[in-house]
């Protein structure tokens, strides 16, 4: 099932999601490092990450929604992209709220409980990729027009020959 959201013949949505997740993935360095004492106009730079990765990880979703929606209903590519959709707006939701508490901090800068909801969120997006890389390497999703839909899982084992 090739996506119905394309530019020059490549689908949106694989072209939009490096750039939030490398976002949201560096915030959470830095403010680890800046937590540990380094330089702190490392929490200003992370706070700045995170608001970027969720303008672009809305930016994301809404392509990925195209794709989504085409997705036939009962396949295995349906419970799949809804997990993944799902996943991914826990993540958004969660950086949302740490970017809405440190709007008025000092230095702008997350203490260890924002850093701790921040490593969730990372080890949820972490999850989420693989979906995302189960959706299109693995169920053909948005690339080929000749999909199987309700592939196995590539965590199933190979079938005895």
């Amino acid at each position: 099932m090739e996506s119905r959201l394309k530019v020059l013949g490549h689908p949106v949505h694989p072209m939009l999601i490096p750039f939030p997740v490398g976002l949201l993935v560096t915030a959470v360095i830095f403010d680890v490092i800046d937590a540990l004492g380094g330089p702190k106009f490392l929490g200003e730079v992370a706070y700045w990450n995170i608001l970027v990765g969720l303008i672009g990880g809305l930016l994301a979703a809404a392509a990925g929604a195209f794709d989504l929606l085409a997705i036939p209903t009962g396949t295995r590519a349906k419970r799949v992209g809804l997990s993944h959709a799902a996943a991914n707006l826990a993540v958004v939701l969660l950086f949302a709220a740490v970017w809405v508490v440190r709007l008025n901090s000092e230095y702008r800068t997350a203490g260890g409980a924002l850093i701790a909801i921040e490593v969730v969120a990372l080890a949820i997006l972490g999850a989420s990729a693989w979906l995302g890389g189960e959706l299109v390497d693995r169920l053909g999703v948005g690339v080929d027009r000749e999909a199987n839909l309700d592939a196995p899982s590539s965590l199933r084992p190979p079938a005895a020959r």
